[in-house]
């Protein structure tokens, strides 16, 4: 790169502000084309795309890249095809810009309301899943934002392709092809000037490992929309149905491993452990999940469990590992999840209204479940067409992100002639 990286994230910024500034007032049918567009040049590109991945596969391989992040980077055709239904889905969601709500008349005689607009410039930084390239993307577009992508070096070569895909695909439509950037080198560096730039970018949505979110929430001089790391928990409490209960658990855990909200902690009622963990243990066994149990874990489960230590309270496996834990009731279950968890997603299972009304209410998380898997907080079982990542946060956005997410209100006064008193 002859540019410094400086020069480069500069004009990275500059071309997205100018593209932020033609997304603001493009109408839905063009943005829609546009992604049509995006759509058919990816379906005519596939095969591109999926060898670039084999390449960063190869050398994951070879540089020994867990089996989480492998799973995580990995583009089969299935995923590709959910990538481009994901797609679609975004075209045919309602366009939250110039919507406005709130409308009401004040004494004066004005009436004042609140317009949804788009955040300007978003810059992205992200670990593996290249699918998160396309996700952003499409979400960014529809919502009329301007975005930069930055992922993981492992994901290089994936991202490159979809990247090119998509700006060729754009160049044939009425939005600039700017509108999307990726940061086309793995220096370090440009992050840190990715999230310094100030004049530029509006927004900084960091998605990966606590190291990741930690350094940027630290560095940043841009305000910032957390995506943290997913301990996610499920308590079987003393009323549940077992027939509910062990699928539900099974699937928490072993549907998908190395993703944010899997089970990574099983919290069981001491009234029903007994008889509940042999039951569950058997299936986790059969699926060659390493059990991490507490001492009445241990009492119950013998040899099918390893002795928790307290850093297991604490770890996202994101792998065929699970802390189980027997607890005494609701409120040490809960107790336990505010303090041990990240704030992700969170379920319960039990037939006892009031209880999960209770769960609802004082669990601290973006995502509380009654009755089904974690498995189910995204953006695409929320409805929302895709993602941008889940929200850790408290502020502006919480849960899966989609395209109200990425998207701010200002105040709007319409008078007819009123002066102030």
């Amino acid at each position: 790169m002859q540019q410094s990286i400086e020069q480069y994230m500069q004009q990275l910024g500059k071309q997205a502000r100018a593209a932020a500034q033609v997304l603001a007032f493009a109408s839905t049918k063009t943005k829609n084309n546009a992604l049509q567009a995006i759509h058919d040049a990816l379906v005519a590109h596939q095969s591109q795309i999926l060898a670039a991945n084999k390449i960063d596969m190869e050398k994951g391989q070879q540089n020994s890249l867990d089996a989480a992040l492998l799973d995580r980077l990995e583009l089969t055709p299935k995923r590709f095809e959910g990538m481009l239904q994901g797609l679609k889905d975004v075209i045919g969601l309602t366009d939250p810009i110039g919507e406005i709500t709130d409308l009401a008349y004040r004494p004066s005689g004005i009436q004042l309301g609140k317009m949804r607009v788009p955040l300007g410039v978003v810059g992205m930084i992200y670990e593996s899943r290249p699918n998160v390239t396309l996700e952003a993307a499409s979400l960014a577009l529809k919502s009329g934002n301007a975005i930069i992508l930055r992922g993981g070096s492992e994901a290089l070569e994936s991202n490159k392709a979809l990247a090119q895909v998509i700006q060729n695909a754009l160049k044939t439509t009425e939005l600039p092809h700017e509108a999307v950037q990726v940061i086309e080198t793995s220096d370090r560096a440009a992050v840190g000037e990715l999230i310094t730039l100030t004049e530029y970018v509006d927004v900084i949505i960091p998605r990966g490992g606590k190291g990741l979110i930690q350094r940027i929430t630290n560095e940043a001089r841009i305000p910032v929309i957390k995506h943290l790391d997913g301990n996610c928990h499920v308590y079987v409490e003393a009323q549940a149905d077992m027939t509910k209960a062990l699928p539900i658990a099974l699937n928490a855990k072993t549907h998908r491993y190395g993703v944010c909200n899997a089970m990574e902690t099983l919290l069981v009622d001491q009234a029903i452990a007994t008889t509940f963990l042999p039951e569950v243990a058997k299936l986790y066994l059969e699926k060659e999940v390493e059990l991490r149990g507490c001492e009445q874990t241990q009492a119950i489960l013998g040899d099918a469990v390893k002795a928790a230590t307290e850093d297991d309270w604490h770890t996202e496996y994101l792998g065929p590992i699970l802390a189980v834990k027997v607890v005494k009731d609701m409120n040490e279950a809960i107790q336990h999840i505010n303090h041990y968890g990240s704030h992700h997603t969170d379920a319960i299972i039990t037939e006892n209204f009031s209880l999960a009304q209770q769960f609802l209410a004082r669990v601290d998380s973006s995502s509380v479940v009654i009755n089904a898997s974690t498995r189910f907080a995204d953006g695409f079982e929320y409805g929302l067409g895709a993602e941008i990542g889940i929200s850790t946060d408290k502020i502006h956005a919480r849960g899966p992100v989609g395209l109200e997410g990425l998207t701010s209100q200002k105040w709007i006064i319409l008078g007819h002639g009123e002066i102030r008193e």
